[in-house]
């Protein structure tokens, strides 16, 4: 499956990370070392179940890498347009592709394991959407301190995912275009979405009276789409970077983990080079080694007069 990596986003002066920023893309800010996208692609390019990466919003000047075949696609001006652009670029590559992964460049904390685990749990049915969240108890275990914001329903506290899987037909057919600019428009505003699926269904939200399950139904029965929620049990897909000090945090978290990784490759060295050498054990039948004599040069002079 194709990853295609949204990285156009240009903080501007009223926003929180703009400082950061000094005017360049979002994706470049720095965490731990290296540009914050770097992160991601490293995530992908150690997943199995990816061919190919396509990043939209940057050039190869740049100078970011991933083991997967790269492909760069110049910014079109908004998120809509730039998930088409890159769905366009991935059957470009190859006209049978079906599903795409849509990959938010502000997830650092993304591994390759969580990658091959979503499109394994989402290729297990055939829907148009796939859309991941996290339980608030599970994001604050792994980040207490990060003040995510949560949609609060009558069974759950959760956040969205900034990985998710969906069918190239949802940014090729034209019938879906208008409904999905005012959604991702909205994408920080669960109320103003779930009133565009119907204001009964805002009211619901807002007094907390509607299950997820409920809302995945007439969410899906308004836009008309099969879709699916990938509940994740890891919080690091859906710990994005919005605010000064969830990049802090996870700045302190990746350099941390660097540091444990730097420790562990140094310690696997260490004793790959104190290993004590094996003594050669003699085959079954063979001869025991003569035993050297000690006798001295002047010991065998007086043995002989």
């Amino acid at each position: 499956m194709d990853a295609i990596i949204t990285a156009g986003g240009i903080p501007r002066p009223e926003d929180p990370l703009y400082s950061y920023s000094h005017g360049d893309s979002k994706a470049l800010i720095d965490v731990a070392g290296k540009p914050m996208i770097q992160w991601v692609l490293d995530a992908l390019g150690g997943a199995k179940k990816v061919d190919n990466v396509i990043i939209v919003g940057l050039s190869p000047k740049t100078g970011v890498t991933c083991k997967k075949p790269t492909y760069f696609v110049s910014n079109q001006g908004r998120m809509l347009s730039n998930i088409v652009a890159g769905v366009n670029k991935s059957l470009e590559l190859n006209k049978k592709n079906q599903y795409v992964l849509l990959v938010s460049s502000d997830i650092p904390a993304l591994k390759s394991d969580m990658v091959d685990w979503l499109v394994e749990t989402c290729m297990e049915t055939q829907d148009d959407l796939y859309y991941g969240i996290c339980p608030r108890a599970v994001m604050e275990k792994r980040f207490p301190d990060s003040k995510r914001t949560y949609t609060k329903l009558k069974d759950i506290e959760l956040c969205g995912a900034d990985i998710n899987v969906i069918h190239v037909s949802m940014a090729t057919e034209p019938e879906h275009m208008n409904l999905w600019e005012s959604l991702i428009g909205s994408r920080k505003n669960a109320v103003r979405q779930a009133s565009m699926v119907g204001w009964d269904t805002a009211f619901q939200l807002l007094t907390r009276s509607i299950t997820l399950d409920d809302l995945v139904e007439k969410a899906c029965r308004r836009i008309g789409v099969k879709g699916r929620v990938i509940t994740w049990d890891q919080a690091e897909p859906c710990m994005d970077v919005d605010k000064p000090h969830q990049l802090e945090l996870l700045r302190v978290d990746l350099a941390k983990q660097q540091r444990r990784s730097s420790a562990k490759a140094r310690s696997a060295v260490k004793k790959t080079t104190t290993r004590k050498p094996v003594k050669p054990v003699a085959k079954k039948g063979s001869p025991a080694p003569k035993k050297v004599s000690r006798v001295s040069t002047k010991t065998k002079l007086k043995a002989g007069k």
